[in-house]
C-alpha cells in the first residue's frame, strides 16, 4: 500500500509540475506580438530569441516568466503537497523541478518542441539550492560580457551550477543534498544536449553574438 501511495503521489506532483512547466510563454508573447516565434531568429521559444526578435522588454519578460515556472511548482507543488503525501517535502520538490523543466524542454502544447531549459532551471535550482544560482549567475555575467554569446554563457553557468553544489555537499557547505547534486548534474546535462546545435555552431565559428 506505501508503495503503491509513493508512486501515486510521485506521478501526481511530475503531472502537475509538468503541465506548470509548459505552458510556452515565448510562444505565447510571440502570438501577443503578431509572429510565431517558432518562424523567426533561432526559431526557439526561449527567452534569447525572444529577446533577439522582440526587443529586450520582451525579453527579460518571457525570462521572469520561464524563471517562475520552474520556481513555483517546486515551492506549492512539490513542497506543500509533498507535506500532505507520502512522499515528503524532500523527495516532493526534486519531481516537481524535474517534472517543471521536461515541460519546459517538451510541452505537451508545441508537439514536445520547447525551449532549451536554462531559466527554468534557474528557477527550480534558485527553490533548491540558493548559492548555485549565484555561482550560475556570476559565471553567466563573465562569460555573456566575455564573448557576447548567450549559448557559451548558458552552458558554462549550467555546468558550475552542478559543480557548485557537488564541492559544498562534500565539504558540508550550506543544505546541499544528494538527490538535490543529482538533479542539478541532471539539468546540467539537458541543457548541454539541448545546446547541440549551438554547440556545433560554436565549434564552426558561426554561433551568433549579440553586438555590444
Amino acid at each position: 500500500m506505501i508503495l503503491v501511495q509513493l508512486l501515486a503521489g510521485g506521478l501526481f506532483v511530475l503531472l502537475a509540475s509538468y503541465l506548470a512547466g509548459s505552458l510556452p510563454f515565448g510562444f505565447i508573447i510571440g502570438k501577443l506580438n503578431g509572429i510565431d516565434i517558432r518562424t523567426h531568429g533561432s526559431k526557439n521559444i526561449g527567452a534569447t530569441n525572444v529577446l533577439r526578435v522582440l526587443g529586450r522588454d520582451w525579453g527579460i519578460i518571457c525570462f521572469l516568466l520561464d524563471f517562475l515556472k520552474g520556481a513555483l511548482p517546486v515551492i506549492f507543488i512539490g513542497q506543500h503537497l509533498g507535506q500532505q503525501l507520502v512522499i515528503g517535502p524532500v523527495w516532493g520538490e526534486l519531481i516537481a523541478g524535474c517534472g517543471a523543466v521536461l515541460g519546459h524542454l517538451f510541452p505537451l502544447w508545441l508537439n514536445f518542441k520547447g525551449g532549451k531549459g536554462v531559466a527554468t532551471s534557474l528557477g527550480v535550482v534558485l527553490a533548491l539550492a540558493f548559492w548555485s544560482v549565484i555561482v550560475a549567475a556570476i559565471v553567466w555575467l563573465i562569460l555573456f560580457y566575455s564573448t557576447r554569446i548567450v549559448s557559451l554563457a548558458s552552458m558554462g553557468a549550467g555546468i558550475c551550477m552542478a559543480l557548485s553544489s557537488l564541492i559544498m555537499n562534500l565539504c558540508g557547505w550550506g543544505k546541499a543534498t544528494w538527490p538535490e547534486c543529482i538533479l542539478l548534474i541532471v539539468l546540467a546535462a539537458l541543457i548541454i544536449w539541448r545546446h547541440k546545435e549551438n554547440l556545433k555552431r560554436l565549434r564552426n565559428g558561426t554561433e551568433l553574438a549579440f553586438r555590444k
